[in-house]
């Protein structure tokens, strides 16, 4: 064990610890088998497991494939593909027993299936210990849907469940068609967050979240700023597994005046293309959790998919690991051991970044005297 690094120490403390995991649903022929593929093939340095129920539907480029057992293909770029033969958890074991840390878990459902059961294997059973439901993905094929889709208890679950609903083969259905369908949708779901894709091709960190503050595995983050991002860890050891839908975190009725003269930074990068940013809060003052709360309940765009962040809250003196996937967020205890500090990422589609900087900043306060201080402090 490396006691040197106290970040790398911790690493180690936890890799077996909240791998996380997403769901991918949707009915038969709506693409997720493009997205599987695509997901499988422009990983970036991480190493993901998919969990599908045929290898056959896939059809993984050859190029990439290096062995193949009974149940399981590895590809040349880390990443594995595992049937689920007869039962989710055996197979998600058998994942993570591999020697090689696997950074994450994507598991495709039938097409016909409702994501609750298969959202509850990892709420509700012993892998609610070793994985944690980062997000299910509902994938609507836009040029097949109909009514009946809607009446259908599978599909109207599919809907309900989603935290990221992706609008697929756009390209083949009129803009006022879609808008319809998106209507449809946030009847079933409201403020949901849709994203609209041609071929299941979705930018990868709006889907999964790992290697968000990783930040040059997906964006052109300047170098000098790299060593500001050294403790990024995840502890998911208090993680409320059971914050699957909307937010709702301890209020706090604290109000504190205060200026703005903070130290804080500001980065945005671009995202591939179709208007998808990614923008970097930080700053040396605490959020007050009430005024957070109200950001995330009242200001948040429904065009940010992810968020993740190393947050500092006035009221309290932990060090909180903030993720949020659509409309579901987690937010983990943790301990801090250096400086306290805020950092927050957010990733969508066509951002207001001036407002949202202006929005994060009313967050801050002036940090309290009386609260929230350790001893020697």
């Amino acid at each position: 064990m490396q006691s040197a690094v106290t970040s790398e120490s911790h690493e180690m403390d936890a890799p077996k610890q909240g791998l996380p995991v997403t769901i991918i649903t949707g009915f038969l022929g709506s693409g997720k088998t493009t997205l599987l593929n695509h997901i499988l093939s422009n990983q970036q340095g991480l190493k993901t497991a998919v969990l599908v129920n045929e290898f056959g539907e896939i059809g993984i480029d050859n190029e990439l494939v290096v062995s193949t057992d009974e149940n399981m293909v590895e590809l040349n770029n880390g990443c594995i593909c595992c049937t689920i033969n007869n039962d989710l958890v055996d197979a998600v074991y058998k994942v993570l027993e591999r020697q090689e840390n696997i950074d994450y878990l994507v598991v495709e459902t039938t097409g016909l299936a409702d994501p609750l059961p298969v959202a509850l294997t990892f709420l509700g059973t012993e892998l609610r210990d070793l994985t944690r439901l980062d997000s299910i993905v509902t994938i609507v094929d836009a040029a097949n849907y109909s009514l009946d889709l809607f009446n259908s208890q599978a599909a109207h679950s599919q809907i309900a469940y989603g935290d990221v609903i992706i609008l697929n083969k756009a390209d083949l259905v009129d803009e006022a068609d879609l808008d319809l369908l998106e209507v449809k949708i946030r009847d079933v779901k409201e403020g949901a967050r849709i994203l609209r894709t041609t071929n299941s091709q979705v930018p990868l960190p709006l889907i999964l979240s790992v290697g968000l503050f990783e930040s040059d595995k997906y964006f052109d983050a300047e170098e000098a700023h790299a060593h500001e991002h050294h403790d990024h860890h995840d502890h998911h050891d208090h993680h409320d597994h059971h914050d699957h839908h909307d937010h709702d975190h301890s209020q706090c009725g604290h109000d504190h005046d205060h200026d703005h003269h903070h130290h804080h930074h500001h980065h945005s990068h671009h995202l591939e293309n179709d208007g998808f940013t990614s923008i970097s809060f930080e700053s040396d003052k605490p959020f007050s959790i009430r005024k957070f709360q109200y950001f995330l309940d009242n200001q948040l765009p429904e065009t940010i998919f992810r968020a993740k962040g190393i947050m500092w809250f006035d009221e309290s003196p932990n060090r909180h690991i903030f993720h949020l996937c659509g409309k579901r967020f987690t937010l983990d205890d943790d301990e801090w051991k250096g400086e306290k500090k805020n950092q927050l990422v957010l990733i969508g589609q066509n951002l207001d970044h001036e407002k949202l900087y202006e929005q994060l900043e009313n967050c801050l306060c002036i940090p309290s005297t009386n609260r929230a201080k350790g001893f020697g402090k």
